[in-house]
């Protein structure tokens, strides 16, 4: 029986990354993934019409790392883009995240400099010096009124949790602007594969051995390996002994017209209206020139498939006794969204894997 020196579980960033790492230093690896595709969430996919989907809902890459841009364009050309995210109030659109803009065209005001902007937030804002809950961010930052129009609503469809259950650190990542940019992002670097992010991993992983449709607790007792690199959930992997952490799905709504476009921008969030909570066209990002279009209707759900870690004060408790469970094992790495049970950006992911692989190679 072959002995490899890493088992890889997991087949997204995080695991495709340190499987091509490894690998291309002479390590002999296995990279296994219960789905019937690499990519994990990031998977995407050409509809009936042509369209280049994501599966699994849009994922916009970006980030401020060098080292990473150069790392990914071994395997792919880039599409640039700035994204752009409308948000619809009472069927009008207003630019988001919030700025100058979207301040003087929901109170029909005039603002100019970002001293202007500041000044008024600041009489909107509540002050809470140390936020301790989602909502005590937002209102922290924009008060009352901005947050149960923009934000709360938003989030409790999102959670299915009141704001004030859920920790801070989830609505950090939306930044308030004191000035007229109506940028989505900040990174410096935005952009997607040119042929999708199926054909960027399908790059990355010439020459390691991969095996789809294959759950490691079937496998584990059957493959010799030395050492165990574990990107799903945690406590998936310690059998729930402290209970299931919860994690948010989602239901995608597909739609497609025979028409270029279905709306004008790429992402439009519904923060009070409806049951979805976004319509995405994805067309919009990738840049595709077909004559017919898909949009996605988002629904957040509770089902099997998990997307995003439910950041309240009893799951991150019992995500701890996990951690303290995963310190004391040898040769057994924790790495990725699941693993950590954190909301991490792609760049993220992709950063850690590149630390973990150059830790790993001195070994």
């Amino acid at each position: 029986m072959q002995i490899y020196d890493y088992l890889i579980v997991g087949a997204g960033f995080a695991g495709s990354v340190l499987a091509e790492r490894l690998n291309s230093i002479g390590k002999k690896v296995l990279l296994i993934d219960k789905k019937d595709h690499i990519g994990g969430h990031s998977y995407d996919y050409y509809d009936e019409n042509g369209v280049l989907i994501h599966k699994y809902g849009p994922h916009y890459f970006r980030t401020n790392d060098d080292e990473i841009v150069n790392y990914l364009s071994r395997f792919t050309e880039w599409h640039y883009h700035n994204y752009k995210v409308r948000v619809s109030i009472k069927n009008k659109l207003y630019t988001f995240p919030i700025n100058i803009a979207t301040i003087n065209e929901y109170f029909g005001i005039n603002l100019k400099t970002e001293e202007e902007m500041r000044k008024f937030l600041e009489a909107k804002r509540i002050k809470i010096e140390n936020p301790t809950n989602a909502e005590e961010q937002i209102i922290s930052q924009v008060g009352i009124e901005l947050y149960e129009t923009f934000f709360k609503n938003y989030t409790k469809k999102q959670w299915d949790k009141e704001p004030k259950e859920l920790d801070p650190s989830i609505v950090k990542r939306i930044p308030i602007r004191y000035n007229f940019n109506d940028n989505y992002l900040d990174e410096k670097f935005q952009a997607m594969p040119k042929e999708g992010y199926f054909k960027l991993f399908e790059n990355m992983l010439k020459g390691v051995r991969v095996e789809l449709k294959t759950d490691y607790k079937f496998i584990r007792d059957n493959v010799k390996y030395k050492k165990l690199i574990w990107t799903g959930p945690i406590d998936e992997f310690f059998d729930y002994k402290y209970g299931k952490l919860e994690y948010r799905g989602l239901r995608f709504e597909i739609e497609r017209y025979e028409k270029e476009y279905y709306q004008e921008w790429g992402q439009i969030n519904y923060p009070n209206e409806y049951e979805y909570t976004r319509i995405v066209e994805i067309k919009h990002v990738t840049g595709q020139k077909i004559k017919a279009t898909t949009i996605v209707k988002e629904y957040p759900v509770w089902n099997d498939e998990k997307f995003y870690p439910v950041l309240t004060i009893e799951n991150k408790e019992k995500y701890n006794k996990y951690f303290e469970e995963a310190k004391k094992l040898d040769n057994v790495y924790f790495i990725g969204r699941l693993a950590e049970y954190k909301y991490l950006n792609m760049d993220w992911v992709i950063r850690k894997a590149l630390d973990l692989f150059k830790e790993l190679s001195y070994e």
